[in-house]
């Protein structure tokens, strides 16, 4: 692997970890290392922060919420 390549991983853990959780990146980044802007993506659908699974998780704590205040309010009835 390149070192500047390496290099970038070692500052960036969760890139790390998430090579070593899915080492056919590893073959890739070796063989094209121009492909890290690929990973970055891959890493952020893999650990849920990309826009959309940051706004489904918010909707979903809006809906808990919501169902919380509905059983409060029976269980003041």
């Amino acid at each position: 692997m390149d070192e500047k390549l390496y290099q970038h991983l070692t500052t960036r853990p969760d890139l790390l970890n998430f090579i070593r959780n899915n080492p056919e990146w590893y073959r890739y980044l070796t063989r094209d290392p121009s492909k890290i802007s690929e990973i970055e993506l891959e890493a952020k659908r893999y650990y849920g922060k990309t826009l959309s699974q940051k706004i489904e998780k918010v909707n979903q704590n809006v809906q808990m919420v919501g169902m919380l205040i509905q059983f409060a309010e029976m269980m003041k009835d």
